[in-house]
């Protein structure tokens, strides 16, 4: 029997080419150059490197199973190198996502975000990698729900035998430190109360009924473990397509509406997701607004055969267009909310400090 593969997507902020913006060519090529003597050393299978605004992304395959020490090591090492020369260049927020000097066991919890899936590949592996910048984690819960609970998306929910019986959703409350698993169809409004409030629940996984992992998403909160603003989370989510899963075009679909999402500048602010090229997946307006990139591949014995830039494409202007205009709306708040996130969001920024300060001049209504 074949090995199982493993696909594991890692992504760090190591330094922005003109703040937040973008990142600088160097460190992609720095990455690259390390992966390639991975691949070489056949710690890896295969490897593409690219950036979501001033995010690094790693895209490995390998046979060494989720959450392993020896990749896990070596990301954060290729993480370390990169803030190394974001430095020498005076990048802005150089290692800004590593917060610990020191690697144990696994990069979790550590800064960079995380999304791996082990599966047995089939006659043919399509899969999506969607990357994000300037947004939390609970971006992903929308889409996720929309492609593999909602049939008004997902047509396959309603006409196709192999997505009729519908999916399994992991959730994590990344606040309790807990999880929960709900099956869709039967439990959609139980899982809909959770994952309608994106800043504590995030669905984690999709599975089939049968235990195949569909999706896969990154779940770390930055201030969380920071325990300060220090980032936005800029997440990560990759998807098996076709077959027993929505097909490429349900899994698209999701990101033909504008979703408004926590993030944009300092993030602090309620902005459009924003579904674009690569090319154009560098934000500035207002450091942002917020945005979303997808690569298609097909794995083949482990090569990721691509990328196809899957949101290059004159179908999604639409939704481009309604994110602008999204954002002209939004920015005419100002401070205030909802563009500005709830109080209660905003306990990593410089809020705290301004309430402490003035606590003794609130008076006592009589």
């Amino acid at each position: 029997m074949e090995k199982k593969v493993t696909l594991s997507t890692i992504k760090a902020d190591v330094g922005g080419l003109v703040g937040h913006s973008s990142i600088h060519p160097d460190l992609c090529k720095e990455a690259e150059n390390r992966l390639e003597t991975a691949k070489k050393q056949e710690k890896i299978l295969d490897y593409y490197v690219t950036a979501c605004g001033d995010d690094l992304e790693l895209i490995m395959t390998h046979r060494k199973g989720p959450d392993n020490t020896e990749i896990h090591q070596m990301a954060w090492d290729i993480f370390w190198a990169c803030a190394e020369t974001a430095k020498k260049l005076k990048l802005y927020g150089a290692g800004q996502d590593l917060l610990t000097d020191a690697f144990s066991n696994t990069i979790r919890g550590m800064g960079p975000g995380l999304a791996e899936m082990e599966f047995e590949e089939r006659k043919s592996e399509p899969i999506i990698v969607f990357m994000a910048d300037k947004t939390s984690a609970g971006a992903w819960n929308l889409p996720l729900y929309k492609a593999f609970a909602d049939p008004f998306n997902t047509a396959g929910l309603v006409i196709s035998p192999s997505l009729h019986e519908g999916f399994k959703f992991q959730v994590h409350d990344v606040k309790g430190h807990k999880r929960i698993f709900f099956d869709a169809p039967e439990e959609i409004y139980d899982l809909l109360v959770f994952i309608g409030a994106p800043s504590q629940y995030m669905v984690k996984s999709v599975y089939t009924k049968n235990g195949e992992i569909a999706a896969a998403t990154s779940t770390e909160r930055l201030a969380l473990t920071a325990g300060k603003y220090v980032g936005k989370d800029d997440p990560v989510y990759i998807v098996r397509c076709q077959g027993d899963f929505p097909a490429v075009g349900e899994l698209l679909e999701p990101f033909t509406r504008a979703q408004l999402v926590e993030g944009w500048m300092r993030g602090s602010h309620t902005g459009p997701l924003m579904p674009v090229a690569v090319k154009d997946a560098n934000p500035s307006r207002f450091d942002g607004p917020p945005r979303v990139t997808a690569l298609g591949f097909q794995i083949a014995d482990g090569q990721l055969i691509g990328p196809r830039d899957m949101f290059d494409d004159p179908s999604f202007d639409v939704a481009r267009q309604e994110c602008n205009r999204l954002a002209d709306h939004m920015r005419r708040h100002g401070p205030f909310e909802p563009h500005r996130l709830p109080m209660e969001e905003m306990e990593y920024t410089t809020m705290p400090q301004v309430m402490e300060r003035l606590e003794s001049r609130w008076e006592d209504l009589n």
